[in-house]
């Protein structure tokens, strides 16, 4: 079918390891994902964690020793690199000078000045040619708080998108670029609006010449990767079938789709926490997290790879949060089942 990096090895996750403050443990992390079968790691570059207090200044005196930056990213890069795991870099997050002051209080949103942006992500872009060879573009610009205290506009996502994208295209020609993964909502907000008219909109603002591959988000929420009901205002993991409609329907059949994050929630009852994103055992997460690479696999040929969410945190200070129980390892390195699930399966379909 000609799909453009559709054939590529679909296993990935989703990585903090710029919150990992000691080196060892970065190391140890990186080395569990190889032995586990991974070949992708999502890891956000976050804009606030790198150009941090003002533009052009990529010096962290965050606390009394002072230091590079880019020390603990190009570490990562580099571990990342003696493993053989490609790396999938997610550019969002701005400073606090970057936004205007509407968002001071969340820390989210678009920045003031496009500009900045742009020539943020060329600077990481210049830095880590021949390194990183896969940039995203944003995170759910679709919903709140991502696009912070003002309207969702797709058209102004589009614009920051196709400004980031030529300057990374610049600095390094051979860059693939990635749309931010929009969120699945059947919403029609100012604050939330719906994946598929996002996305017919981003179109229709001339967002296809601009990215090279469409990213969703994979949750199966409620029910599991195999449920093939297809609602538009329902969210299962088979929810891209109908984006891929849309790019098929807008000329763009011959461009993948991504899954940036999938997984099932394991949050036990008895933290009291709401299942927000619906509940599952840890068997049971193991189970469906294969399922739904093998879904993928086997049924539909324009998904390349799938990032699962998440691979651990640095530390558990977030475990009255639902969304800490997508997690892989525990702070200290212990693993949920879902590793070793993972792992074997990885082994037993290696691509």
């Amino acid at each position: 079918e000609g799909i453009r990096h559709a054939g590529v090895n679909p296993f990935g996750v989703n990585t903090f390891l710029e919150q990992e403050v000691e080196i060892g443990k970065r190391e140890r992390q990186v080395k569990m994902i190889a032995e586990a079968g991974f070949s992708w790691i999502r890891q956000e570059f976050p804009w606030y964690d790198i150009e941090i207090h003002a533009k052009g200044d990529f010096q962290d005196r965050r606390s009394e020793t002072y230091r590079e930056a880019w020390e603990k990213y190009d570490n990562i890069v580099e571990l990342a690199g003696e493993r053989n795991l490609q790396i999938i870099a997610r550019l969002s997050s701005p400073p606090k000078w970057a936004l205007d002051e509407t968002h001071w209080e969340i820390g989210f949103g678009p920045p003031e000045v496009y500009a900045d942006f742009v020539d943020y992500v060329s600077t990481v872009a210049k830095r880590y040619r021949g390194q990183i060879s896969y940039y995203q573009i944003w995170n759910e610009p679709n919903i709140y708080p991502e696009w912070g205290e003002e309207r969702i506009s797709p058209e102004r996502y589009t614009e920051l998108l196709c400004l980031a994208a030529s300057a990374i295209r610049v600095a390094d020609p051979d860059a693939v670029i990635l749309s931010a993964a929009l969120a699945p909502t059947a919403a029609l907000t100012d604050r939330d609006l719906n994946d598929f008219i996002f996305l017919q909109r981003m179109y229709m603002a001339g967002a296809g010449e601009c990215f090279d591959v469409m990213s969703v988000q994979g949750y199966g929420l409620w029910s599991g990767p195999t449920d093939r009901r297809m609602r538009p205002g329902s969210i299962n993991y088979g929810r891209n079938q109908y984006i891929r409609d849309i790019m098929v329907a807008n000329g763009d059949s011959s461009k993948a789709i991504w899954i940036s994050e999938m997984n099932w929630n394991a949050v036990p009852v008895e933290t009291g926490l709401p299942a927000n994103y619906g509940r599952v055992s840890l068997e049971q997460q193991s189970d469906w997290a294969a399922l739904a690479y093998e879904r993928a696999r086997v049924e539909w040929p324009w998904i390349g790879v799938v990032s699962l969410w998440y691979f651990k945190r640095a530390d558990a200070s977030e475990a009255d949060q639902t969304w800490y129980y997508f997690r892989v390892l525990d702070p200290d390195f212990g693993k949920m089942p879902i590793y070793d699930g993972l792992k074997s399966y990885i082994r037993e379909n290696p691509y």
